[in-house]
């Protein structure tokens, strides 16, 4: 007889099923930052654009929970494809519903396409509220590159773009959006603070992909962390990170609150260190949490600034 939870040789050991607990994991809890972010800069932009301190609480909320399911969507997305195509087999770092065989693929693709789904319905809702139609366009958009990131035949983020795509997609439109259904108009505060979040949410993929060079390139996965190296990885982490505060010296001129974004620093300058000098992948997992965070900070630091 065998012991439980090993097999003849040759077969693959037996996987615990998923738990509510892996599921939940599964959505990567973490990145959501980079969805809340954008949202609140947006807002902030719009209380500006608007003048008087008005704004549209239901449409923000809308947006918010556009950017939450996207996110949530991709990050099941990612672990539906990367594990159907064999990517988590090389895998180190913590272990995915697909690639681990702890859940079908077929399920983790409907949780996948069900929080697509509820994005989609968000977003609908938005465009009926504000008779914008133009942004369905927008919106299936943004559905594509959350799918193609690494799903189908040939996936962006197998090649290197992962990053410009985040920094559209998670920077400019999901900031510039946000601001556009609440005041039908785009201004500097957005624009700026779009660009500052995208190179945020950049550092965030950055030093994920970082963590992942081995396996990645293993795979046959060319992230761009793959094809720049370790070092260069490094420096271009730091550079993300660090560059947006540049954009609160900026604001700090014309809101005086602004400055106390500066104060998300302390999160970002240990986040350089760590990866800056990262021996392990478990430092790298802290830097990406911290990273995260700082995305958090900075959005909701500079949106409350604009806004009061």
């Amino acid at each position: 007889m065998n012991p439980a939870g090993r097999g003849r040789p040759g077969m693959k050991p037996r996987v615990k099923p998923a738990t509510a607990a892996d599921w939940v994991s599964g959505a990567r809890l973490r990145t959501l930052p980079l969805a809340i972010a954008p949202v609140a800069l947006g807002t902030g932009a719009a209380v500006v654009a608007n003048g008087d301190g008005v704004w549209h609480p239901v449409r923000a909320l809308l947006c918010l929970v556009v950017a939450l399911c996207l996110q949530i969507a991709v990050n099941y997305a990612n672990d539906y494809s990367d594990g159907v195509r064999g990517t988590d087999d090389h895998r180190v770092g913590p272990a995915r519903l697909t690639g681990s065989g702890a859940a079908k693929p077929r399920h983790v693709l409907a949780v996948a396409l069900a929080f697509f789904g509820l994005a989609a319905v968000a977003g609908l809702t938005v465009v009926v509220v504000t008779q914008q139609w133009w942004l369905i366009s927008v919106g299936a958009l943004a559905i594509a590159a959350a799918w193609f990131y690494t799903g189908g035949r040939r996936p962006y983020g197998y090649y290197g773009l992962g990053e410009l795509v985040v920094f559209v997609f998670f920077g400019l439109v999901a900031t510039c959006g946000t601001t556009w259904v609440q005041a039908l108009q785009v201004n500097t505060e957005s624009w700026l603070s779009g660009i500052a979040i995208g190179l945020i949410a950049c550092a965030v993929l950055m030093v994920n992909n970082l963590r992942d060079i081995g396996p990645d390139r293993a795979a046959g996965k060319r992230t761009l962390a793959v094809l720049i190296g370790p070092v260069a990885s490094r420096v271009l982490f730091c550079v993300f990170l660090l560059l947006p505060f540049g954009a609160i010296a900026f604001f700090s001129l014309f809101y005086p609150l602004a400055s106390l974004t500066f104060f998300a620093l302390l999160l970002a300058l240990p986040a350089c260190l760590i990866v800056t000098t990262a021996r392990s992948s478990q430092e790298l997992v802290l830097a990406l949490r911290l990273s995260s965070f700082t995305a958090l900070a900075f959005g909701v630091g500079l949106g409350a600034a604009f806004a009061f």
